[in-house]
């Protein structure tokens, strides 16, 4: 069973779909709570992303060493491998401008109930299934996603609807996402996989930087950009612990698990900045704590 050589599973006596999915969810979390100072720094989020793909590389070079460099060429798993990562690196595109038309408060509601569609098309199409304790968990992991996107309503005018398709296409396109990168861990590496994340995020640069006001002074100092590709690595080093934590585990599982990365987001968040989280988010990480327990075993 090839696993990342810096883990030991062994050692730690976990599951390998525990141990990825957890880094996941660590990372992202972490990132979560420092991915802001950038932007407030005067860094757009959208050369954020750019920065981001960027990241992405180092990751898929340990993954293309670890297969020694044979990345699958195939058609069916070119096809796979787009997908996963137009749907992934797209939706972020579509959120940032969902963002910028649309109220937060709707958009991001929207966007984080994505493993209900990943768990209803692993249900139908890879026949996957668990028991009463994990079917608990994910119901609960649900609801606490909802309640810990909250965002305070805004009086910010929304304009026109298309930030709500553009919040749905987020929505589907990650749920998606997750999904092929299961059926994807099936028939092809999971190095490979990630090599056309990195592949296809690189590709969307250019859209990224076109949808960039310069217009606005942007900061190119370490707190802008270098500072974005340190923390942009933590988002890049869980996307490759995710398509391992899918090679190993249940899409119905994993995805639940790592969409709670918030709970750690908010709970830095209270420890650094002092922000003390409203009653609903309160109630979602309190969900999030019981859903973690008993999807984890």
């Amino acid at each position: 069973m090839a696993v990342l050589p810096f883990f030991n599973i062994t050692a730690l006596k976990i599951k390998p779909w525990q141990l990825y999915t957890l880094t996941t969810t660590l990372f992202w979390g972490v990132w979560g709570a420092f991915i802001e100072i950038p932007e407030k720094n005067g860094f757009p989020a959208t050369l954020g992303y750019a920065v981001w793909a960027f990241t992405m590389v180092p990751c898929a070079i340990v993954a293309l060493y670890i297969i020694r460099w044979k990345v699958e060429w195939n058609l069916s798993a070119a096809v796979a491998g787009s997908i996963v990562g137009f749907s992934g690196a797209g939706g972020q595109l579509m959120l940032f401008q969902a963002l910028r038309d649309g109220p937060a408060y709707i958009v991001f509601p929207i966007v984080s109930l994505y493993p209900v569609v990943t768990v209803i098309l692993s249900v139908l199409f890879l026949k996957e299934t668990t028991n009463r304790r994990h079917w608990a968990g994910i119901a609960l992991a649900l609801v606490a996603i909802l309640l810990l996107s909250y965002s305070p309503p805004s009086h910010t005018g929304a304009r026109g609807l298309q930030w709500l398709l553009l919040a749905i296409g987020v929505f589907l396109s990650w749920g998606v996402q997750a999904y092929v990168m299961k059926a994807a861990n099936a028939t092809m590496k999971a190095e490979s996989i990630f090599f056309y994340m990195m592949l296809t995020g690189l590709l969307l640069v250019p859209v990224a930087v076109a949808m960039t006001d310069f217009r606005v002074a942007v900061n190119w100092g370490w707190n802008g950009p270098g500072l974005a590709a340190a923390i942009q690595a933590l988002n890049a080093i869980g996307a490759l612990t995710l398509v391992y934590a899918l090679r190993y585990g249940k899409a119905i599982i994993v995805v639940p698990i790592t969409a709670l990365a918030p709970v750690i987001t908010i709970v830095l968040s209270l420890v650094i900045y002092g922000v003390f989280p409203a009653p609903v988010i309160i109630a979602g990480l309190c969900l999030a704590v019981l859903a973690i327990y008993l999807l984890a075993e």
